[in-house]
């Protein structure tokens, strides 16, 4: 009996109490979401070619 009152709660809380957003603002944040991922990733691949850049010219000395 509790397990199905869990169900009722649940569904009740999620169709009147949640505020979903709108299918605009889904599509704002997906492509913040994008540009966001994407500055991150050539941030990472920069440090990853100074990093080797540096460490060639450190193995190259010795």
């Amino acid at each position: 009996m509790a397990f199905s009152s869990y169900i009722k709660g649940t569904y009740e809380e999620l169709v009147h109490k949640v505020s979903w957003p709108t299918w605009s603002e889904l599509q704002n944040s997906a492509i913040v979401v994008m540009v966001a991922s994407v500055i991150i990733a050539l941030i990472v691949y920069l440090m990853d070619v100074s990093f080797k850049n540096v460490l060639e010219l450190i193995y190259s000395i010795f």
